[in-house]
């Protein structure tokens, strides 16, 4: 346990924290990956070159500080960083490096502020978290080991079919390439996938959402090609690579499912589904789920996206949607005639179906982009719905500050 002066030195860290917590992670991961390159292939190198990364980590440091006196509070989100950790095989052992590179950062950006007191504070209380997380992982293995079907490690996979969903989603059907089953998912769970990249010279992994229901042969992942816009944003190297250079036939390796994003099944009551974009594709999983069960439950699924031409699984969907009455899909279409059923023009406005999604019981799951979830969440709270029955993923590193 932390000491009462241990406890007030790492507080006293939370302004410095605050104002330069982004400049401590950037210098911490480039000292990391010069000290131990090995670890550019566990790292989205493309989230490190935008920062989105950086910025997580510094999010995590300081909830870390500001919490210091009851970490466990932090447990749904050491939860989400656990799955992402096993779902890309991190080990104990590579949290030495992290602390040790993370102790010399914190000394070399703070300079003649970082006292040796500080320090020792500080490692003290890496080691505490490092511990929690190691443990935390450890049964995530052991829970993952157990089920029928799965394995430990990156395991190969052939892409026996790839479909062209929209203008810019393709589905891989992934099949194991020994032959073998391959365990259950949860509804709304992904796969971390990897491919080796000849210009980095790296492996490079990838988490995507599996947009099918358990219980098949393979697993389908539906990826959205990312294509960059000016020197904002360049073109997504592995979604790309998918979409340009892999064909039917061709490997890729991945670990088995993960992520705590998943359908309720112990609530039977309504299914508010709110997603945008590339957001949709836990929902197919849990939409072809649900609609394999005996026991229905209302679902209702708002929907935005530019336009019909990059709406994967529209026709699908659909279908479904005039074939069960336990289901309504309602869309919101950047760009249309405003004629198409079931059809809304604009962005995603929830003030315009409230009586759709005000349910009684009904639990709430969000998926898109970072400000698509702010907004959805603020939405839902104006609309009076209990925080504890909202559920929300944000792709890529979390940095989603709800505070």
């Amino acid at each position: 346990m932390l000491t009462k002066t241990e406890i007030d030195l790492i507080k006293g860290t939370v302004p410095i924290l605050r104002e330069h917590g982004l400049l401590l992670t950037k210098h911490f991961y480039q000292r990391m990956f010069r000290l131990n390159p090995e670890l550019k292939n566990l790292f989205n190198m493309g989230n490190q070159k935008n920062e989105t990364q950086q910025t997580a980590l510094a999010n995590s440091v300081l909830a870390y500080a500001e919490n210091i006196e009851n970490p466990g509070v932090l447990l749904p989100v050491l939860q989400h960083i656990g799955e992402k950790h096993t779902s890309l095989m991190i080990t104990a052992e590579q949290y030495s490096i992290v602390g040790e590179n993370l102790l010399a950062s914190i000394q070399e950006v703070l300079g003649e502020g970082a006292s040796d007191e500080l320090i020792a504070a500080w490692g003290k209380a890496y080691t505490i978290l490092a511990d929690i997380m190691i443990n935390l992982e450890k049964s995530i293995y052991i829970e993952k080991s157990s089920l029928s079907g799965s394995w430990s490690g990156w395991r190969k996979f052939v892409i026996k079919k790839k479909v062209q969903e929209s203008e810019e989603i393709t589905s891989f059907y992934l099949y194991p390439e020994d032959g073998k089953d391959v365990s259950l998912h949860k509804p709304g769970q992904y796969l971390s996938i990897r491919v080796f990249v000849k210009e980095l010279g790296i492996f490079q992994p990838r988490q995507y959402s599996i947009s099918s229901a358990p219980g098949n042969k393979y697993y389908r992942i539906s990826v959205k090609k990312e294509v960059g816009q000016g020197v904002a944003k360049e073109d997504g190297i592995i979604s790309n690579y998918l979409h340009n250079s892999l064909g039917e036939g061709d490997i890729v390796e991945a670990t088995p499912p993960a992520g705590e994003f998943v359908l309720n099944l112990e609530n039977k009551g309504p299914v508010v589904l709110i997603s945008g974009g590339i957001g949709q594709t836990p929902f197919m999983s849990m939409l072809e789920y649900l609609a394999g069960e005996s026991e229905r439950r209302e679902v209702k699924w708002i929907h935005g996206c530019r336009s019909a031409n990059v709406h994967a699984f529209k026709n699908e969907v659909s279908d479904l949607n005039k074939k069960f009455d336990w289901l309504e899909h309602i869309v919101f279409y950047d760009d249309c005639s405003g004629s198409e059923e079931n059809v809304k023009k604009g962005r995603v406005e929830l003030s315009e179906v409230k009586e759709t999604i005000l349910l009684p019981d009904a639990d709430y799951y969000i998926c898109g982009p970072k400000l698509f979830l702010e907004k959805a969440i603020k939405d839902l709270a104006a609309l009076g719905v209990d925080r504890e029955h909202v559920f929300f993923e944000e792709f890529g590193p979390q940095t989603l500050n709800l505070n």
